[in-house]
């Protein structure tokens, strides 16, 4: 899946700061120059529906208005948030 199609699938802003993905997505971290999340989607009963997201600070503003890229979205959905979020955080 490319980053354009996880976009759409998961409905991603890219650019977009990190308050913004806070107000909509409730486990978002700051992880030394990235952004790094873990969003919903439900894909059906008993089917994993967590996925991982990575973001990179595109300036040297790396407050909670500081402009952030999508860099990376996992391929897999994972059973939990717990995963998602080390999967972005190895990215």
């Amino acid at each position: 899946m490319t980053i354009n199609d996880a976009m759409r699938k998961y409905r991603l802003p890219n650019p977009t700061t990190p308050e913004d993905l806070e107000t909509r997505w409730s486990k978002v971290l700051t992880f030394g120059d990235k952004v790094i999340m873990a969003g919903g989607f439900y894909n059906g009963p008993g089917k994993p529906s967590f996925f991982g997201a990575t973001y990179e600070f595109l300036d040297d503003d790396h407050s909670c208005e500081g402009t952030i890229g999508l860099r990376a979205i996992s391929e897999v959905e994972f059973e939990d948030d717990g995963h998602a979020i080390a999967w972005a955080m190895q990215q």
